[in-house]
């Protein structure tokens, strides 16, 4: 009898022993991104992220650009409920850029042209950064953090030393400001993956035939792209436009999500939505490639920063090999050329298909 106790006991050692090794095991990262909703780009790559097992999403930290700071968190809490993670912290960032102001933009707009994509400040879909917006999945009743993205993404990096993955999916604002604060903000991260960048896209896609080194995230705001760039990362990894015009959002992808029964599968089948020809998975291509390197098949190494000289080229992306790199170079960046298309969408349906990990 007392034999068998031990066993039992030595049993339930050992499974605990595994389940806190496994738990110890899983990648950490922090998600900070410009998440506007309900479903899209923004929030399908943050639910990808938070349907791994792998993963140990620590936080998402939120900041104004494709819509403005407080719909963002709205939308993203709201979604955390829909799919029964309300224990991932909601952390509200920056609500401008460090420098770039509507105002000063339009003034540029009628020097050098109008620009495809201004984010929250899109004319036909503006609305005063202290109002909602449309929210069709409904308003949330959970609150966000009581902390800046700052703060936290310092507090976490210093709290778990070259674990935290960081994975930026919109302007580089909260970043900025980490490194501002803290200059060992970023060499105590484990690397830094980001959606952003464009250098030569092969797409008639007109928001970028005439201006191919104009990106969105890099351009909203430069100067925080630059300051960030230029920080003392142990890895840099980019996703270019280069690469995401190579995805499509589809019918038939929406319709092969919305099979599944899961909470997530059925939020992307609820809201998912196309625009026009192009539909680009910007975000969740970088979300995945990090989850299973093995989509990408091929990559390369280049320098990277931004034009702050101003004029046209403004908020430009800026890239030299390790040949004509200037004398004072940022860090280096691999930046993904191919990808395994097949397996991208396989793996994209399958993860927001299978059932919501729980803390």
């Amino acid at each position: 009898m007392q034999s068998g106790r031990i066993r039992l006991f030595m049993l339930a050692l050992l499974l605990t022993t595994c389940l806190l090794s496994w738990g110890q095991n899983k990648r950490k990262i922090i998600i900070d991104q410009d998440a506007a909703g309900p479903a899209g780009t923004d929030l399908q790559s943050t639910l990808l992220l938070i349907q791994s097992p792998q993963t140990e999403v620590l936080g998402v930290t939120v900041v104004t650009g494709d819509q403005w700071l407080r719909s963002e968190v709205a939308h993203t809490l709201r979604m955390l409920e829909l799919i029964g993670r309300t224990d991932i912290p909601v952390v509200p960032g920056a609500e401008y850029p460090l420098l770039r102001t509507k105002e000063e933009t339009e003034l540029w707009e009628k020097q050098h042209g109008s620009v495809a994509w201004l984010g929250a400040w899109t004319p036909r879909l503006y609305h005063p950064p202290d109002q909602l917006g449309e929210m069709p999945e409904g308003k949330p009743t959970t609150k966000p953090a009581d902390e800046d993205a700052a703060h936290f993404l310092i507090r976490m990096v210093r709290k778990y030393p070259n674990q935290v993955t960081i994975y930026a999916g919109g302007p580089m604002t909260n970043l900025a400001l980490a490194v501002s604060i803290d200059p060992e903000f970023a060499g105590m991260a484990k690397e830094l993956v980001f959606m952003g960048a464009s250098l030569n896209p092969q797409t008639t896609d007109p928001e970028f035939v005439n201006t191919p080194r104009h990106e969105f995230n890099i351009w909203f705001d430069p100067e925080a792209a630059h300051i960030v760039l230029r920080a003392p990362w142990k890895k840099i990894v980019c996703t270019t436009v280069d690469i995401s015009v190579k995805t499509r959002m589809t019918q038939d992808l929406i319709a092969r999500v919305k099979v599944g029964n899961s909470p997530a599968a059925r939020y992307v089948g609820t809201y998912a939505r196309l625009f026009g020809e192009y539909n680009y998975l910007w975000d969740e291509l970088a979300a995945l490639a990090w989850l299973d390197p093995s989509l990408i098949t091929k990559t390369e190494t280049r320098y990277m920063d931004v034009d702050l000289s101003g004029g046209a080229n403004y908020g430009n992306i800026l890239t030299w090999s390790d040949k004509d790199k200037p004398a004072l170079a940022p860090e280096s960046v691999e930046i993904q050329v191919d990808l395994d298309a097949d397996k991208f969408y396989g793996m994209f349906v399958e993860l927001l298909k299978s059932e919501t990990p729980k803390k």
